[in-house]
């Protein structure tokens, strides 16, 4: 499958795509892979570590399926907290650059690590969740789901609209296993990878981490956007060492400059 090049700079917000030009570039099928890096371009917090305190709570306390059955009262206002946080980011260039390559080519795939749905809000489309969405609830009774971007949350613990029983966040929690059907999802797609780009993940959170390995085995051409090394730059064909703004324009650029 081929890419016809014509994507204009995103550094220069008064100039628009241009329509395709002769110049023809095969990435197809593109996958990508992002983690916390992405979004923290865009303030988003990485909820982890020591700026990931709450009320002398750490993330790695609350964020279990044992927390929640202790106390899902206070679990819920930790998510609550969150969402007001990170309603108030934006996407930024990075995930709107991604957004923009998804028009431009006909076999692409967004995986992503992050629960911050700032990848759909920038317009991508195919995108697989693998850790799932802070957007999103889920019930413990009938497993209905429905999305709910009410910042502030109303009731809590929310109640699912269809049996009345206790919902939590549709997200994956320390502790538990990804959705057989997603990561399955996940693990064909990278398998199919012509080139997979790993984008601002540390490489080291599995099965996420297995993805561009599995690409890397099959054949595809590995590309690592990261500001530090991480396990993957060892395996990667080309590391651009960087912000992941910055390092997903310059890949892109290359690309509209390979004949």
């Amino acid at each position: 499958m081929i890419l016809t090049a014509g994507y204009s700079n995103p550094n220069n917000p008064s100039t628009t795509p241009r329509h395709p030009q002769t110049e023809s570039i095969d990435i197809e099928p593109l996958v990508v892979l992002t983690g916390a890096g992405v979004s923290a371009e865009s303030g988003v917090p990485t909820f982890r570590g020591a700026g990931g305190v709450w009320r002398t709570y750490r993330a790695e306390e609350l964020a279990t399926p044992s927390a929640f059955l202790r106390d899902p009262q206070l679990v819920w206002e930790f998510y609550a907290w969150r969402r007001e946080l990170i309603a108030a980011c934006k996407p930024n260039k990075a995930h709107l650059l991604l957004a923009e390559i998804e028009k431009q080519i006909s076999d692409f795939t967004l995986i992503t690590q992050n629960v911050d749905g700032l990848h759909a809000a920038a317009g991508s489309r195919n995108i697989i969740e693998i850790h799932g969405s802070i957007w999103r609830i889920r019930c413990l009774s009938c497993g209905g789901r429905w999305d709910d971007r009410n910042v502030p949350l109303g009731e809590l613990p929310p109640q699912c609209p269809v049996c009345r029983e206790m919902a939590r966040p549709d997200v994956v929690w320390f502790g538990e296993t990804l959705e057989a059907e997603v990561i399955d999802r996940a693990f064909e797609t990278a398998q199919r990878a012509h080139t997979m780009l790993v984008i601002g993940t540390s490489g080291i959170v599995y099965p996420a981490a297995e993805l561009p390995r599995v690409s890397k085995a099959r054949g595809a051409n590995l590309i690592e956007i990261n500001t530090e090394e991480t396990p993957i730059s060892g395996i990667a064909d080309k590391v651009y060492r960087s912000k992941t703004t910055i390092g997903l324009q310059d890949w892109w650029a290359d690309q509209q400059n390979t004949n």
